[in-house]
Formats: C-alpha cells, sequence, structure tokens
C-alpha cells in the first residue's frame, strides 16, 4: 500500500504517517455510516407488472381470492 522509495523512516515520521493514515480512515468510515442512514427506507410495496408471472389482467374477483 505504501512503499518507501528512496531513505528510511524515522520513528517519528512513521508515527505521523501512522497517525495521518488513521484519521483520514476515520473520516472515510464516518461519511459512510451518514451515508447509509441518510439513504431512504425500502418500498414496502411493489408493482405488479414488475413481476415475471404478471399477465396484466386481474379477474373482477382477484380481491377474494386475495389473501
Amino acid at each position: 500500500m505504501i512503499q518507501v522509495v528512496k531513505g528510511s523512516l524515522t520513528d517519528e515520521e512513521l508515527a505521523a504517517v501512522t497517525a495521518v493514515l488513521l484519521a483520514r480512515a476515520a473520516i472515510g468510515a464516518t461519511a459512510r455510516q451518514q451515508a447509509a442512514r441518510s439513504t431512504e427506507p425500502p418500498a414496502r410495496w411493489r408493482r405488479l407488472e414488475r413481476l415475471p408471472a404478471y399477465s396484466g389482467y386481474s379477474s373482477p374477483v382477484s380481491w377474494q381470492t386475495a389473501a
């Protein structure tokens, strides 16, 4: 993920890089959680014309047999 191309890191530099990466990861996780909460819940109804077995015709008394 991260590679030191030239030179070497001191302990202080490594700690600074680690702190920055952890802070960025925490901000990303918070943003994802907020985005997940702000979405609308799925609809509880369905459209019959989208069902594969729906032919488009319902008999006049189909409401009596439904349940």
